[in-house]
């Protein structure tokens, strides 16, 4: 169980389970035959992977986005008070969910490379940044053609100066990183600023409640039932489900392309430039 226990379980790209590990060699399964997802934890490995995945998302978004907006233009039925111009928040809503999950993900990440130091964590933060800004203008923005902005019917809004900020957040961690040339310390400077702007999402999330005396209280709760059309709810929530996997499969083309640019000066990305034999 010496060296080359360790490097087992860092695993390699060869896909068959090695009956010993002699040399060093890197597998992608340990002696108990179980897949080790650590070997995913550095560009080399990630990156096909990633490649593999982006299509499977792209696909799966494709098809709940439409069939989130074929919910939303016919099964959904008129809203008594709104009309149809409450179908706005079958964009509206899904882009607001995503936009505070997004941060939270991007957080994540730029923590665990804060703390580990660990190339490809950065790389996925920096990846997030832009998704997360485009669903968080998105939101915005939608919310802007209604005078009483859907968020605030279910339980994810909060004023528009609130959202405002999480956008500036996600503009100021894609400003920060950009204005460091060393790669590796405008990791850690937009991993402080990430971590620091979290405390912007539970004010989002809650701000429907603290100021409900200028918003409509929320629709859709964690513990309560809600109080919109199933059909309604429904739709939102594949939407949602159509916006995540086209996070995926943004976030995955985005950090292959993260990758190559920091790594070209390594033999992997070389290889991979020259293209098949």
């Amino acid at each position: 169980m010496g060296g080359g226990g360790s490097a087992a379980h860092f695993g390699g790209m060869n896909g068959r389970q090695p009956s010993s590990n002699r040399g060093g060699v890197l597998r992608p399964r340990d002696r108990s035959g179980k897949l080790n997802w650590f070997k995913y934890s550095s560009p080399q490995t990630f990156f096909p992977l990633a490649g593999k995945l982006v299509p499977w998302f792209g696909a799966l978004a494709l098809a709940a986005c439409a069939a989130g907006l074929y919910i939303r233009f016919f099964p959904a039925p008129t809203d008594a008070q709104q009309g149809e111009a409450y179908r706005i928040i079958f964009i509206h809503v899904p882009a607001a969910w995503m936009s505070m999950f997004l941060y939270l993900v991007m957080a994540f990440w730029a923590g665990l490379g804060l703390a580990f130091n660990t190339r490809l964590s950065g790389m996925m933060a920096s990846a997030i940044a832009p998704t997360g800004a485009l669903f968080t203008f998105l939101a915005l923005w939608t919310g802007s053609f209604w005078e009483s902005p859907p968020g605030h019917l279910v339980g994810v809004g909060c004023a528009a100066d609130v959202e405002l900020i999480l956008l500036f957040l996600y503009f100021g961690f894609m400003a920060l990183q950009a204005a460091i040339d060393d790669p590796r310390r405008a990791d850690k400077a937009g991993a402080v600023l990430a971590l620091v702007g979290v405390v912007n999402i539970p004010i989002i999330y809650f701000s429907v409640k603290w100021w409900n005396t200028l918003h409509q209280g929320a629709s859709v709760s964690l513990t309560k039932a809600p109080t919109m059309a199933a059909t309604m709810l429904t739709g939102m929530v594949v939407m949602a489900f159509g916006f995540w996997f086209y996070s995926i499969a943004a976030v995955l083309m985005r950090a292959r392309c993260i990758m190559l640019e920091r790594e070209r000066a390594s033999e992997w990305v070389v290889e991979y430039a020259k293209g098949p034999a």
